[in-house]
Formats: structure tokens, C-alpha cells, sequence
């Protein structure tokens, strides 16, 4: 048989919940007080205003990137497309040229080996 305890918690035979009494000023214990109330809402109002001020000056760079410069760079209206691509995609060609160099010097060292290997039996595999 089971051992039974005075102090099973069964409904309705259970203690009263004790609770502190309540505040004058109507909070709860461990509550949030006005006072604090109104610090979170003076905090969050700076934070939305300087989270509106990094909007807008984000927009006005976007603006001024957007905007066409007369300053520096090409008149596309004057120039052939042949000289517009050669100004704008100057990087391809030096990776091209940067491509055919490292794949030449692998083809001259494979046909350096060959001969060694191959041609002079210098190696055995």
C-alpha cells in the first residue's frame, strides 16, 4: 500500500495563496512603476527619431548616387560603344590576359615534364 501524507495536494485542501497587498499607487510588486514608464517612452522616442534621421540621410546618399556627376567620367552620348566598353570593362581584360598567362606557364611546365619523363627517361613512374 501506497504512504499516504497529510499534506497531499488535493483540490480544495490546498493553502491559501499568500499575496502581498497591494500598492497606494496601484502597482504590482516587481511591477513596472509610471516613473519608468515614462523613461521606456522618452527612450524609445530618441531611438525612433535617430533611426528616422539615419533613414533620411541613407535616402539623400542614394539620392546623390543616383544622381547623373558632370564632373568625372565619360558623355555616353558622344562616345562609340566600342570605347564605352573598352573604359567600363578594362577589368575583364587584365583577368583574361592574367587567365591566358597562368594557363601558358601550366602548359610549359606539362611539356617540360613530358619531355623528362617521356622523351629523356630521366623518371621512372
Amino acid at each position: 500500500m501506497a504512504k499516504r501524507s497529510r499534506l497531499a495536494a488535493r483540490p480544495g485542501q490546498r493553502r491559501p495563496l499568500v499575496r502581498p497587498p497591494a500598492r497606494p499607487d496601484g502597482t504590482k510588486p516587481g511591477g513596472v512603476t509610471h516613473e519608468e514608464l515614462a523613461r521606456a517612452a522618452e527612450l524609445e522616442a530618441a531611438i525612433l527619431a535617430e533611426e528616422k534621421a539615419a533613414d533620411d540621410s541613407r535616402k539623400v546618399r542614394e539620392r546623390a548616387r543616383e544622381a547623373p556627376s558632370n564632373e568625372v567620367g565619360v558623355r555616353y552620348s558622344s562616345t562609340p560603344l566600342a570605347v564605352r566598353a573598352a573604359e567600363e570593362y578594362g577589368y575583364v581584360r587584365r583577368d583574361v590576359r592574367r587567365i591566358a598567362l597562368v594557363g601558358g606557364f601550366l602548359i610549359a611546365i606539362l611539356a617540360v615534364l613530358e619531355v623528362l619523363v617521356n622523351g629523356m627517361h630521366l623518371f621512372t613512374l
